[in-house]
C-alpha cells in the first residue's frame, strides 16, 4: 500500500445538480411535481436539487423508476462528490497510520 492519497483533480458536481438541470429543468417540472412523481415531500426534493442534502439510495431507486436513470451512476456520483469533499478534509482528520509490530 502506498501512503499517497489517489488524486480526483477537478470537483465532481454534486447528483443534485445533474438532477436539477438534466431531468427536472429539461422536462419543464417544477419541484412540486417532481416531488409528487417521486412520491416524497417537497423539502425533500428541494434540498437535494439545491445540494443541500446527499442522494440516498432509495431516492435513486425512485429517480431510476421514474425517470429511467440508472441508479447506479447517480450513486457513483454521490460517491465520487462525498469523497473528493472528504479529501479537501483530510487535514482535519489526525490518524495515525497502523503499523503492525
Amino acid at each position: 500500500m502506498t501512503d499517497k492519497p489517489v488524486e480526483i483533480g477537478m470537483k465532481p458536481s454534486h447528483p443534485g445538480s445533474f438532477i436539477r438541470t438534466e431531468i427536472v429543468e429539461e422536462l419543464g417540472l417544477s419541484i412540486a411535481k417532481a416531488a409528487e412523481i417521486l412520491d416524497v415531500r417537497r423539502a425533500t426534493v428541494s434540498d437535494l436539487l439545491n445540494e443541500k442534502a446527499a442522494l440516498s439510495a432509495e431516492m435513486a431507486l425512485r429517480i431510476e423508476k421514474a425517470f429511467g436513470v440508472s441508479m447506479d451512476m447517480l450513486l457513483r456520483m454521490q460517491a465520487w462528490f462525498d469523497a473528493f469533499e472528504m479529501r479537501e478534509k483530510a487535514g482535519e482528520i489526525d490518524v495515525e497510520r497502523y503499523v503492525p509490530t
